[in-house]
């Protein structure tokens, strides 16, 4: 019924608001923080300078290890691509295509998910955080920020190397939206499969009640 779908129910715009709210702050703030504290001076980045000019760099700089022993650097890096570099210089494409997906996730918490599906609402928010948050930067900076680099100065074993020809076990540099990003979409598929099978187990309960009742009415003459 329309009345248990999650659109008409406080509680769920509430879970949702609330996710939404702290992760997309907490991607922002990561990031702020990154690219005025990692180099050791602000590193200000001009729209117009990261869209148009092919030769604009970032400061070099080492990095910083966060987490030793080549566990985690906190290392900045600009992205014209989305998820871990994929599909660079096409930041208009990448724009609309998130304002699209923005507006089919707010679709599918108001319309495909119920009042009492908490950790769809979840999934759902960070998804949404993830998506504004590189949304944002992609309109204010004209490239996604990032920072995070996984497993720096580690190599693949038996000389392997990716198709690009990186030997590194995890060449590419992301950020929180990223992880908000991914973890929203495994949240929401385990949902959806715990979800698919509440439901077959209703039906089945539901279907041998039916053959019971049946089975216990007496024969007609």
């Amino acid at each position: 019924m329309s009345e248990s779908l999650a659109w008409h129910s406080p509680r769920a715009w509430i879970t949702l608001l609330t996710v939404l709210i702290l992760a997309l702050s907490a991607d922002l703030w990561t990031k702020s923080w990154a690219f005025e504290s990692v180099t050791g001076v602000p590193v200000l980045l001009e729209p117009r300078e990261v869209v148009c000019e092919s030769s604009f760099r970032l400061p070099w700089h080492a990095g910083v290890r966060a987490i030793p022993p080549d566990l985690l650097d906190f290392h900045l890096v600009i992205n014209h691509g989305a998820v871990f570099g994929i599909g660079q210089n096409a930041r208009g494409l990448f724009i609309g295509f998130t304002l699209v997906a923005v507006a089919v996730g707010v679709f599918i918490f108001g319309w495909w998910t119920r009042a009492r599906s908490v950790w769809a609402h979840i999934a759902i928010g960070l998804i949404l955080a993830g998506g504004l948050g590189n949304l944002y930067d992609r309109v204010a900076f004209g490239a996604v920020r990032d920072f995070l680099y996984m497993f720096p100065r580690r190599n693949l074993p038996f000389e392997m190397h990716w198709p690009g020809g990186s030997t590194e076990i995890f060449p590419w540099v992301f950020n929180l939206a990223d992880v908000l990003l991914l973890a929203g979409m495994a949240l929401l598929i385990v949902q959806s499969r715990k979800e698919d099978q509440h439901r077959a187990a209703l039906d089945r309960d539901e279907s041998a009640g039916a053959g019971e009742i049946r089975n216990t009415q007496p024969l007609g003459e």
